[in-house]
């Protein structure tokens, strides 16, 4: 036998339930937002990588506690250097690309070796900047960060990546 008022507060109970599953299900998560901004780097041009980056900044407004969105807004950033190295936006993003990774270093939970990947392509884009002022002095930092980055995780795919494109580029300036 049911309680005659069981039937209503299990009605309600229900609904109440679909709704919240509906509301969440309108509000994004922080990786469907970062992977549909990254979407638009399909076509990379110097304005999808701002567009990109403004909207990185914005999802880690969103989510301030989060490492990822800190990770692309430096990566992205360094990015649209290496690619536009004489740019005006270039000297303000590797500006903002050096304190975004220094925020991320004091974060719990922050991946040493993904730190020590952004800080040896932060260093490369020095080099591409002006390699003649640069190269020198940036050689060695960019090889130990790339170096420290895959002993501590040798399955970091982009610290190798870019250790491949900063040898290949040492290769054509050097011609060894």
């Amino acid at each position: 036998m049911t309680f005659p008022i069981s039937k209503p507060r299990v009605i309600i109970l229900a609904i109440t339930l679909l709704l919240s599953a509906s509301i969440q299900a309108q509000h994004p998560t922080m990786q469907s937002l970062i992977d549909q901004t990254l979407t638009e780097l399909q076509q990379p041009s110097p304005e999808a990588f701002l567009r990109c980056i403004a909207t990185m900044k914005r999802i880690d407004a969103m989510f301030p506690d989060s490492i990822q969105p800190k990770h692309q807004i430096a990566l992205q950033s360094l990015n649209f250097s290496v690619m536009n190295p004489h740019t005006p936006q270039t000297e303000s993003l590797l500006t903002e690309a050096e304190q975004t990774i220094a925020k991320i270093e004091q974060m719990n939970g922050a991946d040493l070796s993904d730190i020590c990947t952004l800080r040896g392509y932060l260093y490369m884009v020095r080099i591409v900047q002006n390699p003649a002022q640069n190269g020198q002095r940036y050689y060695i930092d960019v090889m130990q960060n790339y170096e420290k980055a895959l002993k501590l995780n040798p399955d970091n795919l982009l610290a190798k990546q870019l250790q491949q494109k900063f040898f290949e580029g040492m290769k054509q300036v050097t011609g060894r």
